[in-house]
């Protein structure tokens, strides 16, 4: 699942049981949760449960549990949908697309996702899969800039004066926020230079 899943897009991890699950959460936030309900230790209803008392994150129960009343079991213990086993790959991408669509058209303004990363504009704090990355004030005053211009670039001199930065200290910002995301300017996929302009933060899926 985690290899078909991958080569829809998406990143995909796995946990073993709901221990293994709960550390992965503490350090990434997901976009969705497919989920067992027998697994070693805490089974999927309980895990299912706690999350839901903890946020809103998508769960997707896929079991070989699927007459009636383990469907409702798993829908009453929080699930946004609930597939059976055996199952069809395909099937179950479009339930997942599914799923992040209608998240998506839900989710709050102040949230900014391009490539693996996840920015909160109104904290100033980003996250990749791997976790949080740190910025400092004056990095997260710059993203917040061009992450409300997704797409649209964003002059050197406007950005200096919004961000509170010299025109001259926007570029040394712009090569440090590069690096954190893994790039530089011959390579940058995401925080691109639009030639005689400034800069622009590129959506990708």
């Amino acid at each position: 699942m985690q290899r078909y899943l991958s080569g829809q897009g998406y990143l995909v991890d796995v946990a073993r049981d709901a221990g293994e699950a709960k550390e992965r959460l503490t350090g990434i936030a997901y976009d969705l949760i497919v989920l067992d309900v027998s697994m070693p230790g805490e089974d999927g209803l309980t895990f299912a449960r706690s999350l839901r008392a903890m946020g809103n994150v998508p769960i997707l129960f896929l079991t070989a549990r699927k007459e009636t009343r383990h469907r409702i079991e798993g829908l009453e213990a929080g699930a946004d949908d609930y597939m059976g086993k055996p199952f069809d790959p395909h099937e179950l991408s479009l339930r997942v697309a599914s799923l992040l669509r209608r998240v998506k058209s839900d989710a709050p303004p102040g949230w900014v996702h391009f490539g693996e990363y996840r920015f909160d504009l109104e904290r100033r704090r980003l996250w990749n899969r791997s976790g949080p990355v740190m910025l400092t004030a004056r990095e997260g005053e710059v993203l917040v800039h061009l992450a409300r211009a997704l797409g649209k670039p964003v002059r050197r001199d406007k950005l200096g004066h919004e961000s509170s930065l010299g025109e001259r200290s926007v570029d040394v910002c712009i090569n440090r926020l590069r690096r954190k995301l893994g790039e530089d300017a011959r390579s940058a996929r995401h925080i691109i230079s639009i030639r005689g302009t400034g800069y622009a933060l590129r959506a990708s899926p």
